[in-house]
């Protein structure tokens, strides 16, 4: 079985290394596609002097963020005819077995799965917050261990997508730029497929810090990209009707209401974030990535 591992990569060559590592490590060999988004820190030439054939790179001619670089390596693996595609960002060490696990339970299941995800670590052994699937749209999954657990939303932190899922679902959405891109397209497929959380794949996600995305407690250089995750996530939820846009507004108030209690700086800066992208996300109509695909003519 052809498998491909697809890592999206900026800045970050210290930490590819160790990705790559981890990678070639495994149990169950499959080659590995690194998507380098126009690195400036030596990624290229790191790359391209690594000699060993199971590496290649996809070199971008401008860096398009992590939704335009899952966008460009998983179409070109599946023009490429991999029959199995592992996604990955490039500070994610997976366990040696973490592919087999995910393989296994792919067979278990017949093939009859839309995407399978692992569990993703912290490096002090405790979840990583910022990689909690979703049992539903509003739900986050609470049991991380025992059996595969039935999820509708996962991160691209380990991600299994057979070459099926992509020729009928299409790829990510690229003009996300950054965030929500993942929760878009593992939603898109579990509103037709089932898709599951497999406890014994195991990944460890190295973040700086084990949190999630908080426009409230972040550092004011950062601010500026949270204007695509209120947008996208607009997008991603306006899908949902009644009660996809009622959670919206709920959850954007909340934020408001942190940014005002919480925030020491920037607090008229963050709640034009919030309430722009909002706006933005109303109307915001991307160059969606759906629909059959066949190899050769994407």
């Amino acid at each position: 079985m052809k498998i491909a591992a697809v890592v999206v990569t900026y800045n970050r060559c210290d930490m590819l290394k160790q990705c790559i590592e981890k990678l070639l490590a495994q149990t169950v060999p499959c080659d590995i596609l690194a998507v380098d988004n126009a690195s400036t820190d030596g990624t290229a030439e790191y790359l391209s002097g690594l000699g060993e054939r199971r590496v290649s790179c996809l070199r971008m001619s401008e860096n398009t963020g992590g939704a335009g670089g899952f966008y460009a390596g998983i179409r070109k693996a599946f023009e490429d005819g991999y029959e199995l595609l592992w996604l990955l960002d490039d500070d994610t060490f997976p366990e040696n077995d973490a592919l087999e696990r995910l393989v296994e339970a792919g067979n278990s299941l017949n093939g009859n799965y839309g995407w399978l995800s692992s569990k993703a670590l912290w490096t002090d052994g405790g979840i990583c917050r910022m990689n909690v699937q979703r049992i539903t749209p509003y739900k986050d999954l609470k049991e991380f261990d025992g059996e595969m657990k039935v999820c509708c939303m996962a991160s691209f932190v380990s991600l299994l997508l057979p070459a099926e899922t992509v020729r009928k679902y299409g790829c990510p959405v690229k003009d996300f730029f950054i965030w929500s891109d993942d929760w878009e397209y593992t939603r898109r497929v579990s509103r037709h497929e089932q898709c599951f959380m497999v406890p014994d794949s195991i990944v460890i996600h190295a973040m700086k810090r084990n949190t999630v995305a908080d426009i409230a407690e972040d550092s004011p250089d950062r601010l500026p990209r949270y204007r695509y995750l209120y947008r996208n996530d607009v997008y991603l939820y306006r899908r949902e009707g009644i009660i996809g846009w009622v959670w919206l507004i709920m959850k954007d108030c909340w934020h408001s209401f942190k940014v005002l209690t919480r925030r020491r700086t920037d607090r008229r800066a963050a709640l034009r974030i919030i309430w722009s992208g909002f706006r933005e996300g109303v109307k915001f109509l991307p160059a969606a990535e759906t629909g059959e695909l066949d190899k050769g003519k994407v």
